[in-house]
Order: structure tokens, then sequence, then C-alpha cells
């Protein structure tokens, strides 16, 4: 019997017995005010009591089990489990029931569990970052022991293996057995993808959140909400084949028009496709932050004599820009961490540049390349991944603390 069917046998007999258990302990408590005994809590409130005693130390008796098994302790049978939690389950719906009287607090009780409940899930999301963190700290320690430190930051060539520049379409530029772990070229086509996708994206999306909170009516903002944030809902690789098959051609058509050589492997063209798929990202979180802007500060600008414009220029705009470098930062975020659009547009070549028009790669798509080979797990070339996935973990991070930094001290500002 496998895992998947025994938990689904015990959430199917638990849903019956908590069915039960609510209208047993709803019931008794109806009985009990009926005969003219007040009760502390609503009857309902008694129902769910009961249904709580029934049904989590059922399952803290299913988890406890897996975690056994999981850590190599015990290894219970399954079909044991499931009896054990069932005989769990009816004895706690007993005393549920028999612990349900006029002075019991189960309003109380429930509160408790449900803040123990939220409690859990927040621990499960820190626990879960934490331990993806350390993962990705201990494998880039084993490739630190191998490559220096210094070498992998400000290193300018980027050649972990024949393997991996095969792949490339590289394989003839290394001789045998030399690895150059620079990670310099990877970290350009990075910021080079993202910057010319945060330029695409951020005056689009914020000029449509001005324009859809500020001068559209209520049927134009209906139509064309709904339609921009399509695009969010757009597959990245039908993105990229939009920026391969389309985009591309265009921008090294106007290069030729403008005697400039292209490549048609450029990183200009999955940054154009990246900033579009971004626009719903930043204009949607803007137009939210725009519309919660107080309408009483509109009506004082105007009463001021201030334009629609000058308004929105020196007023709702200074009071949205918290919101608004959220939104920009969410964008650069997402950008940082695209793959698909570059991999089909621009390519898995590691060149340090600073035009646009040349080919280009970025430490995501490298990360895919390297843990996707035929090399052993423990090899530099593998290893390197998580030595660029940590980097790349510290720029974000560095990013999400300025970010925190520039929104509190612009709502000190303009609170």
């Amino acid at each position: 019997m496998g895992i998947g069917l025994t938990t689904l046998l015990l959430l199917a007999a638990l849903i019956p017995l908590g069915l039960l258990a609510y209208r047993l302990g709803r019931g008794k408590a109806l009985a009990t005010m009926a005969s003219g005994i007040a009760m502390h809590s609503r009857p309902q409130q008694y129902g769910w009591y009961s249904v709580v005693w029934m049904g989590l130390p059922a399952l803290g008796v299913a988890i406890a089990a897996a975690l056994l098994s999981v850590f190599g302790l015990i290894a219970p049978s399954r079909e044991l489990v499931l009896i054990v939690s069932l005989a769990v389950a009816a004895i706690g719906l007993a005393h549920g029931l028999r612990a349900i009287r006029p002075e019991v607090r189960a309003r109380n009780a429930l509160d408790r569990v449900i803040r123990l409940l939220l409690l859990g899930a927040a621990l499960i999301s820190i626990i879960t970052t934490v331990s993806i963190v350390l993962s990705v700290v201990f494998e880039a320690m084993r490739f630190f022991r191998e490559v220096s430190v210094w070498e992998f930051v400000t290193g300018t060539v980027w050649s972990p293996g024949d393997t991996f520049l095969e792949a490339a379409g590289r394989g003839d530029e290394v001789g045998e057995g030399t690895s150059f772990f620079g990670s310099v070229p990877l970290f350009a086509g990075t910021f080079m993808v993202t910057a010319i996708a945060m330029a695409t994206a951020l005056p689009i999306g914020l000029l449509s959140a001005i324009f859809m909170s500020e001068y559209a009516t209520h049927r134009q903002r209906g139509m064309a909400k709904p339609i921009l944030e399509i695009l969010a809902g757009i597959p990245t690789v039908v993105y990229g084949f939009f920026a391969a098959i389309t985009v591309t051609p265009i921008v090294v058509d106007i290069a030729n028009f403008f005697g400039l050589d292209a490549s048609y492997s450029n990183i200009l063209s999955p940054g154009i496709v990246m900033g579009i798929m971004i626009i719903p990202f930043i204009s949607s979180l803007s137009d939210d932050v725009i519309n919660s802007i107080p309408q009483t500060l509109r009506e004082g600008a105007y009463a001021l004599g201030t334009t629609k414009s000058e308004t929105i220029r020196q007023v709702i705009l200074p009071a949205a820009l918290p919101g608004v470098i959220s939104a920009f930062l969410l964008g650069v975020s997402r950008a940082l961490g695209e793959t698909m659009i570059v991999v089909m547009a621009a390519g898995v070549r590691p060149n340090l540049t600073w035009n646009p028009l040349e080919d280009m790669t970025t430490v995501t798509v490298s990360i895919v390349y390297s843990l996707t080979g035929d090399l052993a797990f423990d090899s530099p070339q593998t290893l390197s991944a998580f030595a660029l996935g940590l980097v790349l973990f510290t720029v974000t991070l560095m990013l999400n603390l300025v970010s925190t930094y520039l929104v509190r001290r612009f709502k000190q500002r303009y609170d």
C-alpha cells in the first residue's frame, strides 16, 4: 500500500469522523443550554472543539510515524499507522465530547489552536528557507575548497571544462584539462539583461498604472487591466519563442540599418521581452498603491490650483514612491531568476562585454547547464552551480535589504 493511498484512506476516514464530532459536540452544547444552563461559548465552537480533539492527535500520530520513517529510526507499516491513527481519533473524539462542560472555554481553546497552527506554518517556512540556504552553502564550500574564492569572484573567464563548453558550442576554445571559474561574465550578463528588462518595464508599467488609476474611466479600466495582466500568465517558454523568432530579427535589422553589427543571439532581445513579461507586476502593484492614496491629498492639491498632471508629479507619485520601489525591486528579482528566455534567445556563451548587441549569458542559465551534464555530482563543474547560486542569493539578499531601507525611509518622509 503506497503512502499516497494511506493518506487518502486516513483523510477519507477522518472527514466523516470530523462531521460526526462536530454534530455531537454542538448537539451536546445545545442540549445543555436547553436545560437552562449557560455555556461559556457558542454551540458551534463546542462542535469545533470536539473536531480538534478528534483530528489533531490522529494527524500527529501520522506525522510522527512519517518523520520516524524519514530519519530511519523506525519504519512502521502503513497499515499499522492507519489503524493507530484511527484509534487515536476515536479516543480523542470520546475525550472531546466528555470534556464539553459549561465552564470549558471552547472559544479560547480554538484561538490557541489556530495560533499554534499559524505559528507552525511560519516555522515551516523559516525552516525551509534556512534548509535551502544551508544546502547551497555546504555545497558551495566544497567547490571553494578546490577553486579560490577570489578567482571565482573576480575572474573574467568562465570555462568550466570541455563538456560544458561543447554544450555551449565552444569546445574548441580551451585545451584538455583546462578550467576557469571566473563568474564576472555571468553576472555581467545577468545585470545587463536585468537592466534592459527594467528599462523596458518600469516606464511602461508605471505610466500604465497612472493612466488606469487617474485618467481611465471605469469601463476603460475594467477592459485594460485584465488584458494587461494576461501577460503575467503567459509561459516563459512562449516569451522565449517570441524573443527568438520575432524580436531578435527586428533588433538585428534595426542595428544593420544604423550600420551596427548585431548577433542573432544578442542580449538585447531577451532583455526587451523580459521587460514585457514584467510589465504586469509593476503595473498592477503600482496601480494598487496609487489607488490607496487618500483622495483628500488630490482634493487639497486641486484646491491650491494645481493641474492634474502637476498633482500626479508632485503629490501622487511622491506618496506612492515606497510602493513603486517595492514593485520595481520585485521586477528586478523576477528578472534575476529568469532562465528560459535567455536560453532560447541569447544562448549560453559567457561573454564579458558592454555591447548589448553581442551574445551573453546569465547565472541561472549556467546553473542549469552545470547541473544537467553527465559529470559527477562532486566535480568542480557541477559544484560551481551551487557557488553561483550562493552569490546570486547574496546579491538578492542585499537588494532586499536596500529596498527595505528605502521603503522605510520614504514612508517616514511622506506619512
